[in-house]
């Protein structure tokens, strides 16, 4: 939920990387991983997304 949190506030996988400790690989795992469970496709839709459940 918080990799979700902060590809809805707009970070960069560097960003998200940095904020949470790992590195920009995993991050990028992490994302690809939501956008597989959720059926999303883009940032724009996992922000979408996180507002619609509330998780922002």
């Amino acid at each position: 939920m918080e990799v979700l949190r902060l590809v809805a506030s707009g970070k960069t996988n560097r960003a998200i990387a940095a904020e949470l400790v790992i590195s920009e690989k995993t991050a990028g795992r992490h994302v690809s991983n939501i956008f597989t469970k959720l059926g999303l496709s883009s940032r724009a839709a996992a922000t979408a997304y996180a507002y619609e459940h509330d998780l922002v």
